[in-house]
Order: C-alpha cells, then structure tokens, then sequence
C-alpha cells in the first residue's frame, strides 16, 4: 500500500469517526433536552423531594434551611441573620409546633409554642431566664410574671 492509499483511507476514517461523533452529540443533546422538558412540564412532576434545603445568600453564607432534624423528630426552619447566628427558628417535634426567637447574641427571647397540654409564649430576658409566660392548660389561662431570678412574682388567675 503507497502512501497516498495510506492517507486516503486515515482520511476516510477519521471522516466516519467525526460523522458518528456529530451523531452521538446530536443524540445526546436531544436526550437531554426532552429529560430538561419533561422537568419543566407543569403537572404532578413539579414534585421535587429532599431531606433538606439551604438558602445562600450572594456571598454564598447560608442564610435559611429548611430541613428534617434528626434530633427535633420532625421538619424545622431556621434562619439566621448576616453574621451566620440563627435568629429564628420554626419546627415541629415530637411534643408539637414552636417558634423560637434569638436576640444578636444567640440567646432565647421569646418562644411559642403548641405542647401536650396546650398552647404557651414565653419571653425571656438577655440572661436567659423566663420573665412572662402565657399558657393555657386544660383550657385555662393563665399569665405569670418572673423576676430576675426566674421566681414567680405574679400571676393571674
């Protein structure tokens, strides 16, 4: 075989293999496109299922997240400020629904809540103690005020 017959037949295979490159590519492309369709046809595959979500803000800090805790036994919300430090956070527990609000230094301010015995909101003071709650327990309000120790100062009924 000359030289020139060499050539002939590289340049006619590398010719087939560009054609079934364009192919595949072409194939491929169109695959893609129809999976990318289907995802975006509206309907009961709009459905998108995860055990958690994070929420970025532009600089990339994570900002919200809405996740199963493993520790809460249910679905929780949390969300923090630009420092990173949670402010606020929203979940349902073996024990029931609760809102949980932090002040900038990360401690507990107020709190409410739907337990076993009935609904509740407790405000806490910068260290950490409770100084006015609101429950009612067997459909009975009541309201307590506690001074900085945490010790009952009042309370109605």
């Amino acid at each position: 075989m000359t030289t020139e017959e060499r050539l002939e037949k590289l340049e006619r295979e590398l010719t087939a293999t560009q054609r079934r490159n364009r192919w595949t590519l072409g194939c491929g492309a169109v695959l893609i496109l129809g999976c990318l369709t289907i995802a975006a046809t509206p309907g009961d595959n709009r459905i998108i299922r995860a055990n958690s979500f994070i929420l970025e803000d532009e600089n990339g800090k994570t900002r919200a997240s809405l996740s199963m805790g493993k520790d809460r036994g249910g679905p929780g919300l949390a969300m923090y400020d630009e420092n990173g430090k949670t402010r606020a956070v929203l979940d349902v527990s073996k024990n029931g629904p609760a809102l949980n609000m932090q002040d900038e230094n990360g401690n507990l301010r107020a709190s409410m809540g739907v337990g076993k015995d009935g609904p509740l909101m407790v405000i806490w003071d910068g260290n950490g103690k409770g100084r006015a709650a609101m429950v009612v327990i067997k459909d009975v309000p009541e309201l307590h005020m506690m001074d900085k120790n945490g010790k009952p100062i009042w309370k109605a009924p």
